[in-house]
């Protein structure tokens, strides 16, 4: 398995987010969707589609074959447009990417974190931290389980 082999299928997504991104003590709301990932270039990327209840969503995924890393591309119903990339690669199990992004009209850093990853479950978690990546605020998570 390498790099996001082990997303392409079908998944029931358990989500729990905060309700403001980047207030602590903000409530979180939780839902389910479903995500279904395809590969595309021989495994060199692919694209996932995920519908919920109040939003769908897609992520496209490429890897760098000459920087060895993946930059992933989020765009949802809402906005209609690609949001700038988190960058990253996978390291002993580990999947860790950052960017920059706004939120509320701040530049925050943000920074996604695939781990947990067996053959029928995974975990992905979002944090964003308004300075400049010393600390980090946990916004989302989603367990993924392989329908």
């Amino acid at each position: 398995m390498t790099g996001f082999d082990f997303l392409i299928g079908d998944w029931t997504v358990a989500n729990r987010r905060r309700l403001n991104y980047v207030d602590p003590d903000s409530a979180w709301e939780e839902f389910t969707g479903h995500s279904t990932c395809r590969p595309l270039f021989d495994g060199a990327a692919n694209i996932e589609e995920m519908v919920c209840p109040t939003f769908s969503g897609i992520t496209l995924r490429l890897f760098d074959v000459e920087k060895k890393e993946w930059s992933l591309y989020w765009s949802n119903s809402k906005y209609g447009v690609l949001q700038p990339p988190v960058v990253g690669a996978f390291t002993d199990g580990v999947g860790t990417f950052y960017g920059r992004d706004l939120y509320a009209d701040e530049e925050i850093h943000a920074r996604f974190i695939w781990n947990a990853i067996t053959p029928e479950s995974a975990h992905w978690e979002q944090a964003f931290s308004q300075d400049g990546g010393q600390t980090w605020l946990t916004n989302w998570t989603m367990d993924f389980t392989r329908r």
